[in-house]
């Protein structure tokens, strides 16, 4: 198959975005000695979020985020955020619903750390949630990827928003 250069662009967008999630889940999951060491994984009895919570957010919000600190709802939703939304992108699949997770998963990391300190506003997550609002409006899981099957099954035909 042939790719336009534009399409070669949100490829790689997908890929690497979809690995970095992936990565993280695998590092918190099991403690790979990156941001998460072998005894704080969460297989090791670890929290993946009380750290980030309890110590590096800052700001208005901080109360909100240090309250959820090792809540173990939490830790779940954080850890299913990173495996679904990362193996979504990296298959291509289910582009539309990780493209809005994604979304709302950047916004609630920036809100944590308001205000970013190389910049007032704009810091890496807020690109992050344009490249997933990307996602949700051009048909990056088609190229290079099980995005036109996965439209066309049953499930989805079904549940457009799944798509």
């Amino acid at each position: 198959m042939k790719y336009s250069k534009e399409q070669i662009v949100w490829i790689f967008l997908r890929f690497a975005l979809g690995f970095t999630l992936f990565w993280a889940f695998l590092d918190k999951l099991f403690g790979l000695g990156r941001a998460t060491a072998p005894d704080k994984s969460w297989l090791a009895g670890g929290s993946p979020t009380a750290g980030f919570l309890k110590n590096a957010v800052q700001g208005p919000f901080a109360d909100f985020y240090h309250s959820l600190a090792g809540n173990p709802v939490v830790d779940w939703l954080f850890m299913l955020g990173l495996l679904l939304i990362g193996l979504a992108l990296i298959l291509g699949i289910g582009m539309k619903i990780a493209g809005y997770a994604g979304t709302l998963l950047m916004l609630l990391m920036w809100a944590s750390l308001l205000f970013p300190k190389n910049n007032p506003i704009l810091d890496e997550h807020i690109i992050y949630l344009l490249v997933f609002l990307g996602f949700t409006s051009v048909k990056a899981g088609h190229w290079f990827g099980l995005g036109k099957w996965w439209v066309n099954t049953g499930l989805v035909k079904k549940y457009p928003f799944l798509e």
